[in-house]
């Protein structure tokens, strides 16, 4: 049993396997290695790699395209995935579900979690909620071969399930940028939610308070398919007649861009609505993109020249810049000193506690 199981959560009561596809695409999380698994082929890995901690790919394309061994390979469309076990369990420990609950999952995707659930708190407390009428159905017929029925809606899960509100927390699958305040609203105080929060790619744990507000810390970094209704980052598109603008800088973008999930934090409060990423090319050189606002940014190292490509109607890369100093300045604070807080008036990245929002530079 896995230590970060909620009491009375066993993996056994609900199995795995029977959530997947006899072939689908599996990660090893624990190497990165990537597996395509055929269980009338070779039926002894597609066991291991079922109960093993693996991500597992069933569907790309939102469906449109099969999934065989060359499309899963020439694609990042991933639309459907078994995530890894322990990442489940992590976030059904945060969720912290007890019998007697009620709870609503956004994205029901094969089904296992929702099994889980409704394995621990009955399958009358659980709701979930899936976008695609496709992977509902082959949702439903999973958990009914496991002898469980949780209430299946087919629907926008932004919306979260208004006629069957209020819950006691709420289970999502998906990656989201703007928190629908739906999902709070529907919590009743002291209630928990649950989620990956993309501008930091952390398992984010919120608890909703008499006020309506719902604020807590980031945890596990994870990765998950954006919501489809978010896939695409509002301000993202930069108008077609925007002008080019090159220039040479000389900030460092490895700090600027890397991977420091405090840094990445700082600057989603200061700089909202703005996604900021690098990479190490496989030459040596890093690049940053930068993209939101209307606006775009490409930056380039290599060797001892850093050029700067930006359209659009505001210098991202400046903003950057002048971000990741301030971050600097307030001694480099590291991700577990990070919060949120979702009220009706939006989402706010806070350091060390709720009241010390981060505002933004514009």
């Amino acid at each position: 049993m896995n230590d970060r199981t909620p009491q009375g959560l066993l993996p056994f009561t609900v199995p795995r396997h029977a959530f997947i596809p006899r072939q689908a695409f599996a990660t090893a999380q624990w190497n990165g290695e990537k597996y395509w698994i055929d269980r009338d082929k070779d039926s002894e890995q597609w066991w291991r790699m079922v109960h093993a901690n693996t991500a597992i790919v069933t569907q790309i394309d939102d469906g449109e395209t099969e999934l065989t061994p060359e499309t899963v390979r020439n694609t990042f469309n991933f639309t459907c995935s078994s995530s890894a076990p322990a990442l489940v369990f992590s976030f059904l420990n945060l969720l912290r579900p007890r019998p007697g609950d009620t709870v609503l999952e956004v994205g029901t995707g094969t089904g296992w979690t929702a099994g889980l659930l409704s394995a621990l708190l009955g399958d009358e407390q659980v709701v979930s909620v899936e976008v695609d009428p496709a992977l509902a159905a082959i949702a439903g017929r999973n958990l009914a071969a496991v002898g469980r029925s949780p209430h299946l809606v087919i629907g926008d899960g932004s919306a979260g399930a208004p006629d069957l509100a209020p819950f006691d927390g709420v289970h999502v699958t998906c990656g989201i940028h703007d928190i629908p305040y739906a999902w709070i609203e529907q919590t009743r105080p002291g209630g928990r939610v649950v989620l990956p929060w993309t501008p930091v790619y952390r398992v984010t744990a919120l608890t909703v308070a008499e006020d309506g507000t719902a604020s807590g810390r980031f945890h596990d970094a994870c990765a998950f398919m954006a919501m489809r209704n978010q896939r695409r980052l509002p301000g993202s598109e930069v108008p077609g007649d925007a002008e080019d603008r090159e220039s040479i800088t000389s900030a460092d973008p490895r700090a600027v861009a890397g991977p420091s999930p405090g840094r990445r934090a700082f600057m989603a409060g200061i700089l909202p609505g703005i996604d900021v990423s690098g990479f190490e090319q496989d030459n040596g050189d890093f690049v940053a993109v930068l993209h939101g606002g209307y606006s775009h940014a490409w930056v380039k190292s290599s060797g001892e020249r850093t050029q700067v490509e930006q359209r659009g109607e505001r210098d991202l890369w400046e903003e950057a810049v002048a971000a990741h100093e301030k971050w600097v300045d307030c001694g480099s604070p590291e991700i577990d000193r990070f919060g949120l807080t979702v009220s009706p008036g939006g989402q706010h990245v806070w350091l060390d506690s709720p009241e010390h929002l981060l505002h933004a530079m514009r």
